[in-house]
This record gives C-alpha cells, sequence and structure tokens, in this order.
C-alpha cells in the first residue's frame, strides 16, 4: 500500500497510544491520573475580537458582510487546553466596553480563569478585519491606536496566578509598545523565578509593528529565555534571512539556543518538525478538507502545552513526544474544517471522534 493513504495509515497506527495507552504509556486523553495531575497553563497577551468575511476567498475590500469571532493567539491557546480537559488561565486586558466583558464571558464559558484580565475604562478592546484571499495570503487589517491590551501595567498582573503556573506561554505581539512590553518580561522573570517552562511562539503579524527589523529585533530579545518555541515557516524565513526553510541546519545554527528544550517548526498540512538536544524528526500532517486556516497554530500549540502539563519531561523521551505532537497536529486538523478561531478548537469528545473516524476509514 503507497500513497497518501497508506502513509495517514502509517501514522494512525504508529500513534494509536497516544488515544488508547495500548501502546504501554498512559493516554493523553483517557487516562484519570494523567488528568488529574494536569498543571496550570497561563497564557500572557491579547485577546480580541475577529471580524472575518462571510463568504470565502475575497479580499477584505470586496466582503459583503463581515461577522465577529473571539481572538488572539494566547487566548486562543488557553481556551485550546482547557476544551481539551486541561487547566488554563489567562492574562490580558481589554477595554471595559461591550466586546471587552463578552470576551470576558467567552473564557468562562470554556472554563479558562480570567482572574487575570483586567479591563481599561479610557481604551477599546481591540479589533482585527481578517480575510484568506483567493490566492492563499490572509490579509489583515488592525484597529490598535492604541487598544486596551497595549496598556496593561506591571502594578496590574495577578502574581499568585503567574507563581502558581506550571507553563507560561506568551507571543510577541505584547512585545510591540509600552506599557505592556515591560509587563510582559516583568510577567516572564516571576514566572521563571517561580519554575515555570516558558513557552514562545513569536507569532508573526508584520503589519502591527513599526518596521520589519524592528519586528526582528524584539522577536529575537527575549528568544534565548524560552524553554519551548514554536515558529512557522515564514517566520524561520524572517528571522534568519535564510531562503531554505526546510534546511535543519539552519533552524539549528540559527534558532535553536543552549537552554532550549524545545522547538517545533509548524509545517501546515504537512505536519511538523522538531528539535530537541538530543534528537530531531518529523511528524506527518493528518488530512482534512480545509474550510478555515484561522487559529490552527494556536490549536497545535494548545494540544502540545496540554500534553506537556500532564506529562512535564516529555521532551526527553522521543516516542512520547512524538505522540504529543500527532495530537497537537489532529488539534490543528479539526480546526481548520471550520470557521473562527476559538470556536473551530477541539474538544477532548472531538479529538477522540476523529481519530476513531480516521482508524476505520
Amino acid at each position: 500500500m503507497t500513497g497518501p493513504s497508506s502513509n495517514l495509515f502509517l501514522c494512525c497506527t504508529e500513534f494509536m497510544g497516544v488515544f488508547t495507552g495500548d501502546d504501554g504509556n498512559k493516554s493523553f486523553l483517557t487516562d484519570r491520573e494523567s488528568r488529574d495531575n494536569n498543571s496550570l497553563v497561563l497564557c500572557f497577551g491579547e485577546m480580541l475580537i475577529d471580524f472575518v468575511p462571510t463568504v470565502g476567498e475575497v479580499s477584505l475590500a470586496d466582503a459583503p458582510a463581515f461577522e465577529k469571532a473571539p481572538g488572539g493567539a494566547p487566548a486562543n491557546v488557553a481556551v485550546g487546553i482547557s476544551r481539551l480537559g486541561g487547566s488554563s488561565a489567562f492574562i490580558g486586558k481589554v477595554g471595559d466596553d461591550e466586546f471587552g466583558h463578552m470576551l470576558a464571558n467567552i473564557l468562562k464559558q470554556n472554563n479558562v480563569d480570567d482572574s487575570g484580565m483586567r479591563f481599561d475604562q479610557n481604551a477599546k478592546t481591540a479589533l482585527a478585519f481578517v480575510t484568506l484571499r483567493a490566492d492563499g495570503e490572509r490579509e489583515f487589517l488592525f484597529f490598535r491606536h492604541p487598544s486596551a491590551d497595549m496598556l496593561l501595567r506591571e502594578s496590574e498582573l495577578d502574581m499568585s496566578l503567574i507563581e502558581k503556573a506550571a507553563i507560561f506561554h506568551y507571543g510577541s505581539i505584547s512585545l510591540i509598545e509600552e506599557p505592556c512590553r515591560s509587563t510582559h518580561i516583568a510577567a516572564m522573570e516571576i514566572a521563571k523565578r517561580s519554575g515555570s517552562l516558558l513557552s514562545y511562539d513569536p507569532n508573526l503579524r508584520l503589519p502591527l509593528w513599526p518596521s520589519a527589523e524592528f519586528a526582528r529585533t524584539e522577536i529575537m530579545s527575549i528568544w534565548d529565555q524560552a524553554d519551548i518555541i514554536k515558529i512557522s515557516e515564514e517566520e524561520i524565513t524572517f528571522l534568519t534571512g535564510s531562503d531554505d526553510h526546510n534546511d535543519d541546519n539552519v533552524v539549528l545554527e540559527k534558532l535553536f539556543h543552549p537552554n532550549l528544550k524545545l522547538l517545533l517548526v509548524t509545517e501546515g498540512s504537512e505536519g511538523c518538525r522538531y528539535f530537541t538536544k538530543d534528537f530531531k524528526g518529523r511528524v506527518g500532517g493528518v488530512t482534512v478538507n480545509p474550510v478555515d486556516t484561522t487559529g490552527a497554530g494556536d490549536a497545535f500549540v494548545g494540544g502540545l502545552l496540554y500534553c506537556l502539563a500532564s506529562d512535564p519531561n516529555l521532551y526527553k523521551d522521543e516516542t512520547r513526544l512524538r505522540e504529543a505532537l500527532y495530537l497537537a497536529n489532529v488539534c490543528g486538523a479539526i480546526t481548520v474544517t471550520k470557521s473562527g478561531a476559538i470556536p473551530a478548537l477541539p474538544t477532548k469528545e472531538a479529538v477522540l471522534e476523529f481519530q476513531q473516524a480516521k482508524s476505520a476509514s
């Protein structure tokens, strides 16, 4: 048996243990002890309203109408973890307006601890218009002049919440402007002192930055502090200046720092590559019919951090790591089959049903 279908069959067979525990390891999704021991993942950064065209493959200018959807990468990750049955919290700032309170309610509805969320009476909740054009390019238009998420101050941080996090996850958008930049760095320092693993997804959004060079400098300014980093192929090219994002040597020489425990490169439908101090490899993707790729990377991160919270040393065990990455790939794949980010993030039950269907086909 050859071709894509055989690869999918082999992939399902290799990683069946992640769902059933039949490989001798505990299943991330069905083992009771893993769920009970699941530690808090705290996500720091922006939460906003995405406005998405009501029809696909059009430019923002040609869209006939838009519908609103909750968004913001760190918030997406927090919801993704909770949907799988994990423990997550969010720290960030929104406007004291209808959109801001709507976002807070969405976190509550998804069992995300929002005690670290703050409301600004003088700035509005951030808005973003986003579309996937017919040529495959994503188009963004942001309204942040400034928005509330940019104004979070160190004095507003919930120190006790940060101190009890097993994993502290963040992006780079919170580095663009003060006072949020200093607040971000202070929160990282508290988490690191408290023994948290630091998880970093730069989530490059160039239209938000004053210049490409400033974005590159700021993104790399905190690079060496992270324990886990997830990047895309586009971000490899942007950060290294290399024309070949598939070259593992470029990744290892320019992006793998001495204290890094795990570096991940997401490759869309092709899956992901992984790099540790002791081994590297690739885990194949999962074939689906995509509807909207918004939030796929955040679903991937949520799936991985959910696994890591219940097994903090999985990056040392290649078999266990590959199982976690396959689960993360499945989470990303399910997400692209629906519109929006948070509305499309899968539950534990959806992941199990998806895998059962794939195994039976």
